[in-house]
């Protein structure tokens, strides 16, 4: 898919973040800064002292489950909520106090909130208009967003003839116009189907680049802040549990949660590792690592792991098939998860095999 045509709205490209810290660029002033920032309501703390960093120009994703505090987070950035405790800074300016209007940020809401007896181009140039810029400049303007997006030729339409995705490019141009230096977006993909979400990632993305402004990411897809993401906060009751680029959140999880909500992982507990790794501690494994064979021999492996074990479950996923598989040999079963690429092999449920994976594959949790 093409990028979005560059128009005069795009600005240069930002650099890119390489590590798990934040690249600040030249000045060394993140474009976002959260120090000890909590949020209470009543007894319930939905944020918890979150110390943040996000560099200008980076893709930046939140990405937690329903009550996790990212969207709390979100919100506190926007000036939609107040912090309890804590400072929150924008391109090295406490805003912490400030209202929203008063921040240069916008927001993309997951419902768009387009006016319905608007059409697109009014929609688009709204924002532009409560500023108090000129008709003809807010028009012209309103326009170049929508040729950012690729729907200049829908200005006279109304939001009820747009398709969804149609929508949703609507709201991220009607976010754009003003020119933020932050764009905030809360969960903006949710109301789309698979084929039409995973579109407009590559869009997102596209577009991000191209503008080269700073992106908040809010999502609970863990396989959606993989794919868009320059680095992800992984939230739990309140807190970031680990911060990092995507390819260290997958292949080098900190904690069990981390490893089982971010892809699938078997996690061996203490006992478990002691009985099948002949070591202590808490270990993950990602089920791609996981190789299966037929028999049920699991001798001649010396620098990894073969132990023997049952196919409980063959599920078939298109490009490949997901092997469920119990383990032998532990006080207490255990169930390993494999994926197995094509779909030529025979290994059927109830069959007996070997399940080998190389030492290093394993990951040490805290």
């Amino acid at each position: 898919m093409s990028s979005p045509t560059p128009s005069p709205l795009s600005t240069a490209k930002a650099p890119r973040p390489t590590s798990t810290g934040a690249d600040t660029g030249a000045s060394g002033t993140p474009a976002i800064s959260l120090s000890g920032v909590t949020r209470h309501f009543g007894d319930v703390r939905a944020v918890d002292g979150v110390d943040l960093e996000i560099a200008d120009g980076e893709f930046f994703s939140m990405l937690g489950p329903s009550g996790s505090g990212k969207t709390t987070v979100l919100r506190l950035i926007a000036g939609f909520e107040k912090p309890s405790a804590g400072r929150i800074a924008l391109a090295g300016t406490d805003v912490t106090h400030r209202a929203p209007f008063e921040r240069e940020v916008n927001t993309v809401f997951q419902d768009y909130a387009l006016f319905p007896h608007m059409d697109v181009l009014d929609n688009v140039a709204y924002g532009l208009r409560v500023r108090g810029v000129g008709r003809t400049e807010r028009r012209t303007r309103a326009r170049e967003a929508l040729a950012t997006v690729r729907l200049d030729h829908l200005a006279d339409r109304m939001p009820t003839q747009l398709s969804g995705g149609q929508r949703q490019r609507v709201a991220l141009a009607r976010a754009i116009v003003v020119q933020p230096r932050v764009l905030l977006l809360d969960e903006p993909l949710g109301a789309l189907d698979l084929k039409l979400r995973e579109q407009m990632q590559v869009e997102l993305k596209a577009l991000q680049r191209d503008l080269g402004i700073t992106f908040v990411f809010v999502t609970h897809d863990q396989e959606e802040a993989l794919t868009l993401s320059d680095r992800v906060a992984v939230f739990n009751e309140g807190r970031i549990v680990q911060l990092g680029t995507p390819q260290e959140i997958y292949e080098q999880p900190a904690s069990a949660y981390v490893a089982t909500f971010v892809g699938t992982s078997t996690i061996f507990d203490d006992a478990a590792s002691r009985a099948f790794l002949g070591r202590g501690g808490a270990h993950a494994l990602r089920p791609e690592k996981v190789r299966v064979e037929r028999g049920a021999d699991p001798a001649g492996a010396t620098d990894g792991y073969r132990v023997r074990a049952r196919i409980a479950e063959v599920i078939y996923l298109g490009g490949g098939r997901r092997i469920v598989l119990d383990l032998e040999g532990g006080d207490e079963p255990l169930r390993l998860v494999s994926v197995e690429h094509g779909t030529g092999s025979d290994l059927a449920r109830g069959d007996d095999v070997v399940a080998s994976w190389a030492a290093d594959d394993l990951v040490a949790l805290h």
